[in-house]
């Protein structure tokens, strides 16, 4: 993940920097983001975060986050991406019971009685569960005080222009042309 910040507190940027970085890290965010710029005026006070998502948030279904492929009566699942192993799980256990699915090793999985056509439309996450967690994650990262938040989100860029003070219309303006700089509609 590439982090821009512009402020003019070299101190206070860095830390921001790092706070923003470890914050996506914890929460298993990084992962989705592709890039970040952090503009920072505390004096004014105005805050803008503003990132690129790698890919749009959708569904995600078992076929999107795992190979799958289907012999006689099992079909096999082998997870690509692992941040989604519980949801896969949790999805199989619910639909065929945890008789039916044998979690060989961390990532492979044998399921009884399963269709890779059941595979390809079972959703295990969903575009709008993703969103609102890394929302929940740039607020964390923000100064604690900035209540008056807006926020602006076009396809796989999202900004949140946020103050302690009424929301000016410049502060909206300047928002706007973070996220139009990053990719997001003007």
């Amino acid at each position: 993940m590439d982090i821009e910040v512009v402020g003019d507190d070299k101190f206070g940027d860095e830390a921001y920097r790092k706070l923003f970085e470890d914050t996506m890290s914890d929460l298993n965010k990084a992962v989705l983001i592709d890039k970040a710029k952090l503009i920072l005026k505390p004096s004014t006070p105005l805050f803008i975060f503003s990132i690129v998502l790698k890919a749009d948030p959708g569904n995600k279904t078992v076929v999107d986050v795992a190979n799958v492929r289907e012999e006689s009566n099992m079909t096999y699942i082998t997870i690509t991406q692992e941040r989604y192993a519980p949801d896969i799980l949790k999805a199989l256990w619910t639909k065929y019971g945890r008789n039916k699915v044998v979690q060989q090793t961390r990532f492979d999985i044998e399921v009884s009685g399963a269709k890779i056509s059941e595979m390809q439309e079972m959703v295990i996450a969903s575009g709008e569960q993703d969103l609102r967690e890394i929302m929940g994650a740039i607020w964390r990262s923000m100064p604690e005080g900035i209540k008056n938040r807006r926020t602006l989100i076009d396809g796989g860029v999202i900004t949140v222009v946020a103050t302690e003070e009424l929301m000016q219309p410049e502060f909206m303006d300047e928002g706007k042309k973070v996220h139009a700089s990053m990719g997001g509609a003007a």
